[in-house]
């Protein structure tokens, strides 16, 4: 596969999801890192308990999770372990799709006021505080320049706090616990 890319090494590869045989697949990477053929390899859609049992597994641990991460799905849980077992946390869908109407979040909307910044841009600071990394999509050149003016001002306690309140503990994107989702990524030949 590297190969096929033209290149001696790949910096960063994930496990999209621990599913089928992970474990096997685990292995395959492990080995491809130590044989210098990959810099770094993580898992994407990694539950704590599974992060858990990696690491404590394993001699090469996940250097990264990307997950579901947004005001409304805070993920704590996950962070915890990540941050326990030095794993880096990524944010997919940062913006929740722009589900509940979360760009114009009452909360969010006066915290912007407040450091007069955009909802997005307090999301991702939000993130980034948290010690999450984020990669928002947008096509607009206004929208991205705006994803990188976010160091310039730090959230308040209060304001993490009043965040905080968002979360619903759960997505409502995708339910990676559904059995009818574990059987329809199955049938895709995930």
């Amino acid at each position: 596969m590297i190969f096929k890319l033209r290149n001696r090494t790949i910096d960063l590869m994930l496990l999209h999801q621990p599913m089928g045989d992970y474990i096997n697949a685990w292995r395959g990477l492990e080995k491809l890192y130590q044989d210098g053929k990959l810099k770094a390899i993580g898992m994407a859609n990694c539950y704590p308990h599974v992060l858990a049992d990696l690491c404590e597994t394993f001699e090469v641990k996940p250097m990264l999770n990307q997950v579901e991460i947004h005001p409304f799905f805070q993920q704590e849980l996950n962070i915890e372990t990540m941050n326990h077992y030095n794993v880096v946390p990524e944010a997919w869908a940062p913006f929740d799709e722009g589900k509940r109407d979360i760009f114009n979040n009452p909360i969010l909307k006066k915290i912007a006021t407040k450091y007069e910044k955009s909802t997005a841009q307090i999301i991702l600071r939000w993130n980034i505080q948290r010690g999450v990394i984020v990669i928002p999509k947008s096509v607009h050149e206004e929208r991205i320049s705006q994803n990188f003016d976010i160091f310039d001002f730090v959230l308040s306690t209060e304001d993490m706090s009043e965040i905080a309140k968002l979360d619903i503990g759960k997505s409502e994107i995708v339910n990676h616990f559904d059995p009818q989702w574990i059987e329809a990524l199955h049938k895709w030949n995930f």
